[in-house]
């Protein structure tokens, strides 16, 4: 029995997911024992940080809601968007005429039931994506209620703090069901783009995942103006 194109999509499909599914899990590695080699641990860091100086001013006098809203309307937005997708994927499905991708320009399997197979994939990862959005925004919008509370209320920082990370989690989980759904995209055209767009999705991944900046610092309130005036006193002494 000799070599068949349908093969393939029993050796390529797998792989890539393989590839993906691995450098996902070395990225949660990574962000568990050593946060600060990654994007998501160095953004965490900042949002505390962010959230504890909003929680020392007075509550009328807080941009933190603007903040929160911006994120609130970029989670909003792709859960719509993934939801979207998902109507569509569903109608795809629904519907007898299914042979758009069957061209023999396609090196690998073109049966029914591996097309059917490609749009479920499609179909889950934008489904994921939506959940994990509308959580994201859940989180954020419950996040801006408790940052409207007064200064005296007595509210953990911590709790907060919580919050606005638990929403980012959420949101870096749809971006990340998002990136899968791309490589299950690709594999509409055959094995072989899904693979070699799993290995350039894994490279240019892990060049934005990767942080190289140090984790800055933050002092009370105050300090940053004060080594702001301090500097601006400075430079004029000089001229």
């Amino acid at each position: 029995m000799g070599w068949r194109k349908e093969y393939l999509d029993l050796v390529l499909a797998p792989l890539s997911l393989f590839i993906m599914f691995g450098y996902h899990l070395f990225l949660l590695y990574r962000y568990l024992k050593h946060p600060k080699s990654t994007v998501i641990g160095y953004e965490n860091h900042n949002k505390r940080a962010w959230v504890d100086k909003m929680m020392e001013i007075d509550a009328k006098e807080r941009p933190a809601i603007s903040v929160l809203g911006n994120s609130i309307s970029a989670a909003a937005t792709l859960s719509s968007i993934s939801l979207v997708l998902s109507s569509l994927i569903g109608a795809w499905l629904g519907s007898s005429n299914q042979t758009v991708f069957t061209s023999n320009l396609i090196y690998g399997d073109t049966s029914p039931s591996i097309i059917s197979i490609k749009y479920i994939s499609l179909l889950i990862c934008f489904l994921v994506a939506f959940g994990a959005f509308v959580h994201g925004t859940r989180c954020f919008v419950h996040a801006s209620y408790l940052m409207t509370m007064p200064i005296n209320a007595g509210i953990p920082v911590g709790y907060i703090e919580k919050e606005v990370i638990r929403g980012n989690h959420f949101y870096e989980f749809g971006m990340r069901a998002l990136y899968f759904s791309t490589t299950f995209l690709v594999w509409v055209f055959g094995p072989i783009p899904m693979f070699v767009s799993s290995l350039v999705m894994v490279i240019l991944l892990h060049n934005l995942d990767t942080n190289s900046m140090p984790m800055l610092q933050f002092g009370p309130l105050g300090h940053q103006e004060f080594m702001r005036t301090n500097k601006i006193t400075n430079l004029s002494s000089q001229e």
